[in-house]
């Protein structure tokens, strides 16, 4: 009969494929080298960061640490994919996906993971920070109510982004717009 090994589950997250981390209250509290890598830090540069430190501006962090509460406490986990930011200041798509630890606090701690989507999917430089947060929210398959219901706006605000991504990316419908948004066309 076969001895069985201990599984090393300190090494599988260090050496696994994506980046993941543990977060404190909104913090990093331990990540892998796919994570430092991805963003271009040391693992020691982002030990007791903010994730604010990853996101393109303080807004983007707050809007989304408040989206992903009901999102968490509805289903037990989180994903979506969002335009985040390395240490070069270089924004990148990303698919990210966490779930809380804690049943009544979702932000006290959680394991997240990142996958990079800059192979898929590049930025462009010219949107703002309103339009990249509904991009993303558009990528992800939200109708304009959804969205203005997740950043609690009016539906005719986001239609005016809308509208105004479409102007930037020359998209002359929504199928065309998510398809640039992806850059599948």
């Amino acid at each position: 009969m076969p001895i069985a090994h201990p599984i090393d589950f300190a090494n599988i997250f260090e050496l696994a494929p994506i980046g993941m981390c543990v977060s404190q209250n909104r913090r990093i509290s331990a990540c892998n080298q796919a994570l430092a890598a991805m963003f271009g830090y040391t693992q020691d540069e982002l030990l007791g960061q903010s994730f604010l430190v990853l996101y393109p501006s303080s807004d983007e962090f707050e809007r989304t640490g408040a989206r992903i509460v009901p999102i968490i406490n509805a289903t037990g986990s989180y994903s979506d994919e969002r335009i985040m930011k390395r240490a070069n200041q270089e924004l990148f798509w990303c698919h990210v996906t966490g779930r809380s630890l804690h049943v009544n606090d979702v932000h006290a701690e959680g394991i997240w993971t990142f996958d990079d989507l800059s192979a898929k999917r590049k930025v462009s430089q010219e949107l703002s920070t309103r339009e990249r947060e509904i991009a993303a929210l558009l990528v992800d398959g939200q109708t304009s109510k959804m969205i203005a219901r997740n950043l609690n706006l009016s539906p005719r605000t986001v239609e005016m982004h809308r509208a105004k991504l479409m102007k930037k990316l020359k998209a002359t419908t929504s199928s065309e717009l998510i398809n640039k948004l992806l850059r599948i066309s």
